[in-house]
C-alpha cells in the first residue's frame, strides 16, 4: 500500500501546574510515500512529540494527522516506534523478542519471519542470546528487527542511536539504509546530529524553538553514496547548523 500521511494545522498543548505550554504549533507537513523523513531542532522543541503523535500514543490539541484517508487516534500494526533504549523484554530471547508481535500466526510462519530480520539485522547467530547478553548496538538492531516483524507502513525512529558511541553509530546508520533499501518501509527520524540527518534523510525538517514550528525543509539531494568529507556533504550541514544558529539568538534575544 501507498503511504500518505498528511499532517494539517497540527497543535499540541500540555498544562503544567494550571498552565498552558504549547509545544507544537502549526505544524503542516505531507509525508512521500517510501522516504526517510528526518526531523531535527533544539531539545524541547517538540520532536519527539510529533512523533508520538504520528505513532498515536499522543493526541494533539488541534489540527489533525491522517494516515491513508483515517484520521490516527490510536496506535496501530501500520506503525512501529523504536526509541533510544532498545525496549526488549529481559526475559525474552532474541527471537522470541522478534516474534512477539506476531502471536496468533503459524509458528512456522513467525520462525520464517523472525529468521529472515535477524538475518537481515546480522543477528542470525544471537537468536538464541537474551538482551542482557548483547552490546548496545546489537540490542538496537534487535529492536529494529522487532520492530519490522509486523510489516509496519511507516518505522518512527526517535532517537534511535542517541546512546552509542561514535562508530557503532555510523554502522548502524549504513545498516539503517540497507534495511530501508531490503524493506522499502517510510521512515520518520528525530534526532539532535546533523551529520546523521545529513546522511540518512531524503529531506530534512528543520523546527523552531518551543513552540515548535517548521522553519525549513530541505532536499538532500546527494544520491544514495554519501561522502562525509564532500563539499556538497559540509554544504547541507551548515545549512542546517545555521537555523540552530538563528534559533538561539533569537531565545537569547527573548
Amino acid at each position: 500500500m501507498t503511504v500518505d500521511l498528511d499532517i494539517e494545522g497540527l497543535g499540541k498543548s500540555f498544562v503544567v501546574k494550571g498552565k498552558p505550554i504549547t509545544v507544537l504549533d502549526g505544524i503542516n507537513l505531507e509525508v512521500r510515500d517510501g522516504e526517510l523523513l528526518v526531523i531535527v531542532g533544539h531539545s524541547g522543541c517538540g520532536k519527539s512529540t510529533l512523533l508520538k503523535i504520528i505513532a498515536g500514543l499522543e493526541q494533539p490539541t488541534a489540527g489533525r494527522c491522517e494516515l491513508n484517508g483515517h484520521e490516527i487516534t490510536k496506535p496501530g500494526t501500520d506503525r512501529c516506534m523504536i526509541f533510544q533504549e532498545h525496549r526488549l523484554f529481559p526475559w525474552m530471547s532474541i527471537e522470541n523478542n522478534v516474534q512477539f508481535g506476531l502471536k496468533g500466526r503459524p509458528k512456522a510462519e513467525r520462525q520464517r519471519i523472525s529468521d529472515h530480520l535477524l538475518n537481515l539485522v546480522k543477528l542470525g547467530d544471537f537468536k538464541d542470546a537474551y538482551p542482557s547478553q548483547l552490546s548496545g548496538g546489537m540490542s538496537q538492531r534487535a529492536a529494529i528487527a522487532r520492530a519490522l516483524a509486523t510489516d509496519p507502513e511507516i518505522l518512527l525512529l526517535d532517537e534511535p542511536f542517541g546512546a552509542l558511541d561514535a562508530l557503532t553509530k555510523i554502522e548502524l546508520q549504513d545498516e539503517l539504509l540497507h534495511i530501508r533499501k531490503q524493506q522499502h518501509n517510510t521512515m520518520i527520524m528525530v534526532t539532535h546530529d546533523i551529520e546523521e540527518a545529513v546522511y540518512l534523510a531524503d529531506r530534512i525538517v528543520v523546527m523552531s524553538t518551543r513552540p515548535g514550528r517548521i522553519e525549513e525543509i530541505i532536499d538532500v539531494d546527494l544520491g544514495e553514496h554519501r561522502d562525509r568529507g564532500s563539499n556538497e556533504f559540509a554544504a547541507y550541514k551548515s545549512r542546517v547548523y545555521d537555523h540552530f544558529l538563528r534559533t538561539r539568538e533569537v531565545v537569547k534575544a527573548s
